[in-house]
Order: C-alpha cells, then sequence, then structure tokens
C-alpha cells in the first residue's frame, strides 16, 4: 500500500501547475494527475478507475517516480522511425516544393503517393516538411512597377484619337475580364530561406 503524502510541497505545487497547464501533453498530465491522487491518499485501484487504467500501471508510475523523481514524467522511451522515403525521393520533393511552392499539405501529400508510392498523414507531411527545412507563410506583396512613360504615351494616343474622330465615329469600351487590383497572397509551403513574392496590383 502506498502512503499519502509522499510529495514535498514544492513538487505538489509543481505537478499542480503541470496538471492546469492546457499546453502540456495528455500523457504527460495523466501521469501527474495520477501522483496527486496518490498522495490525497487514493488507492491504486481507485486511481486507475478514474484514469480508466489498469492498477499495475500505476504502480509501477509510483515506483519509476520514488527512482527517478519527475525527470521520469516526459519519458516514454519512444524513438521514431526512419523517414520511408529515401534521401533521393526527400530531395525530389524539396525541389518540387521549391519550384511550384504548394498551398495545401493535401497537394504535398497526392505528390508523394503519386511519385513515391507512399501515403503519409496530414501530420507525418507536416512534421516531414518541417524536418526538410520548409515552413507555410503567406508570400510577401510586391508593388506593380508602372511604366509613365507608357501611361503618358497611352493618354496621348487616346485624346488624339478622340479630337480627330468623324462624325460617324465612335469610341467603345469593353470591359471582358475583372482583374483584381489587389492580389491577395495565399499561403504556400517554401524553403525557409526562400523568398517568396507576389505583384499586389496589375499594370
Amino acid at each position: 500500500m502506498i502512503r499519502a503524502g509522499f510529495l514535498d510541497e514544492a513538487t505538489r505545487n509543481e505537478l499542480t501547475a503541470l496538471m492546469r497547464d492546457g499546453k502540456a501533453e495528455s500523457r504527460v498530465t495523466r501521469r501527474a494527475n495520477a501522483l496527486l491522487l496518490l498522495d490525497d491518499g487514493w488507492s491504486c485501484e481507485k486511481t486507475a478507475r478514474a484514469l480508466y487504467m489498469d492498477d499495475d500501471t500505476i504502480r509501477y508510475w509510483h515506483e519509476l517516480y520514488q527512482e527517478k523523481g519527475l525527470t521520469w514524467l516526459a519519458e516514454f522511451g519512444y524513438k521514431g522511425r526512419s523517414c520511408e522515403m529515401t534521401a533521393a525521393q526527400q530531395e525530389a520533393l524539396t525541389k518540387w516544393i521549391s519550384d511550384t511552392l504548394p498551398r495545401t499539405t493535401l497537394v504535398v501529400g497526392e505528390w508523394i503517393e503519386k511519385t513515391c508510392g507512399i501515403s503519409y498523414t496530414r501530420s507525418a507531411i507536416i512534421k516531414l516538411l518541417k524536418r526538410l527545412g520548409m515552413e507555410y507563410r503567406k508570400p510577401k506583396a510586391v508593388p506593380g512597377k508602372l511604366d509613365p512613360a507608357k501611361q503618358a504615351a497611352f493618354i496621348k494616343a487616346y485624346n488624339d484619337l478622340l479630337n480627330n474622330m468623324a462624325d460617324d465615329e465612335a469610341v467603345m469600351f469593353a470591359d471582358a475580364v475583372h482583374p483584381t487590383h489587389e492580389v491577395r497572397p495565399a499561403g504556400c509551403w517554401h524553403e525557409r530561406h526562400q523568398s517568396c513574392h507576389c505583384p499586389d496590383q496589375w499594370s
């Protein structure tokens, strides 16, 4: 039987703060919760029922705490598996992203599956892209550069046309398209050191 009150005040405060941290990993806070309940005098069986676990696991967590202290809380003994893509495939993916600037992980996943025959989840694609030095952000808008000389020439030609028209002539205007005056940059994946720009107006 585990005696209550085995945690000192500082440790208990630290575990309580961890429990209240909304950004902390759930499996870490679950361990902290178990230690706090045991320290309150709960049995391993009661604690296990509250956390939907088995009592042997709760008992083992207490043993690990006694042996390693709080450093054990975030130890899970897991090592990620090696990447399924070869070095050449990863290099090809990096070049493709730099050339095409894909907007979503869905597009990236489709390319990987079509080119390499490997299927990744969205979270796995994000981890892969970050490991390859990629990031997602909106490109910087660059103002369009208008040519004052061409504008002046067009205005002169237009005025000349109006001033020299015959009585049976008329100027007709057509608006076949409606280009956006200010382009809105869309986010995309690209290498961290790669600059990304788009024009913000039509010239």
